[in-house]
């Protein structure tokens, strides 16, 4: 395989690896939310609260992962 093969191979890996790992965080914030309710609140408000908090941590994850990888 000819280097830009490889590099390609390497870009698709990686943005595969960030979808992913912005999936299980904004799932594991979502599952965190939940089990807030279930505990401490009557309503769907640590849901809402901890669901935000996940897509924008994944998203600030995903910018600064971008970033780095067109450098």
């Amino acid at each position: 395989m000819d280097k830009k093969g490889n590099n390609n191979l390497k870009r698709w890996a990686v943005l595969s690896a960030i979808a992913i790992e912005m999936g299980v965080i904004i799932y594991l914030f979502v599952q965190l939310g939940k089990w807030l309710d279930l505990n401490y609140s009557d309503g769907k408000l640590f849901t809402i609260i901890c669901t935000l908090a996940g897509v924008g941590i994944s998203l600030f994850l995903v910018v600064k992962q971008t970033n780095r990888l067109n450098s």
